[in-house]
């Protein structure tokens, strides 16, 4: 049923220029091993895999390195520059990601505090209007605070990714209104990114009307992974396919299924 929603109702999932079918994007850390990255990579269905530039070897030829298993032609590498506490080095880990190989696009993340690590939005504005002027297309990672999404999106952003909840908390979506409005508000798509715990959460996301999902811990730290991505990649679809249907109305009393008219006595 799913696929006949997407295919007569939905639009491809479009960023900076580009179109992917899958709106779950997947991360690539906390992963036992390779072979268990990448079964529930494959699982996942997701096209768009991030790459944390600080945290990985950008050497290819590496068998043990993430980079040798993740073949560019099948899956969209994303550029992540998770760990940079600066602008400043969030700019550069962004330049070394390019000339390494990847592509111009970037997810730009530049933490504010060790403990929650929630985002530096003055630091992530200056950085995403310096990247954005040296052709990047930028994700900027930030808080669901609507005021910093309107400002990331003038200065360039292609895409604004609000936080659900704390990275790696998986506490889920905590905010659901203010992560509507900013994906009412803003014309760039709304991608929420962190804090994603199970497949409820996922589908909850979905059903706020928002772009697409980044996870990484959820999938990575499951006691199964693979069976988790699998459950991840449906929950999304659902949450997708029941936004594009639209929920029924809340009602705070009851109402029947069936009308009481020409009912027999």
């Amino acid at each position: 049923m799913t696929a006949v929603v997407d295919a007569i109702r939905d639009t491809p999932f479009t960023v900076g220029g580009r179109s992917f079918h899958s709106r779950l994007m997947v991360g690539t850390g906390k992963y036992g091993d390779p072979d268990t990255m990448m079964r529930a990579i494959e699982v996942s269905g997701a096209e768009i895999v991030t790459v944390a530039v600080r945290r990985v070897d950008l050497d290819r030829t590496k068998r043990d390195g993430i980079l040798h298993h993740l073949d560019p032609t099948r899956f969209f590498l994303l550029a992540n520059t998770a760990g940079c506490y600066t602008a400043e080095d969030a700019m550069r880990y962004a330049r070394l990601a390019r000339a390494a190989g990847f592509n111009e696009f970037v997810k730009l993340e530049v933490i504010g505090d060790q403990e929650t690590l929630l985002p530096d939005v003055q630091g992530l504005l200056e950085a995403t209007r310096v990247l954005v002027t040296e052709g990047f297309k930028v994700l900027a990672y930030t808080n669901e605070d609507l005021v910093t999404a309107l400002r990331l999106e003038d200065a360039g952003a292609a895409a604004v990714m609000p936080l659900a909840s704390p990275i790696g908390s998986g506490l889920g979506l905590l905010h659901p209104l203010w992560v509507r409005t900013i994906k009412r508000r803003l014309a760039v798509p709304v991608v929420v990114d962190a804090g994603v715990g199970t497949a409820s959460d996922a589908c909850l996301t979905m059903e706020q009307g928002v772009d697409g999902i980044l996870m990484n811990t959820a999938i990575a730290q499951a006691k199964d992974p693979v069976l988790m991505a699998r459950a991840m990649r449906l929950a999304v679809e659902s949450g997708r396919a029941a936004f594009l249907a639209g929920r029924m109305p809340r009602r705070e009393v009851a109402l029947p299924s069936t009308p009481s008219e020409g009912m027999l006595d």
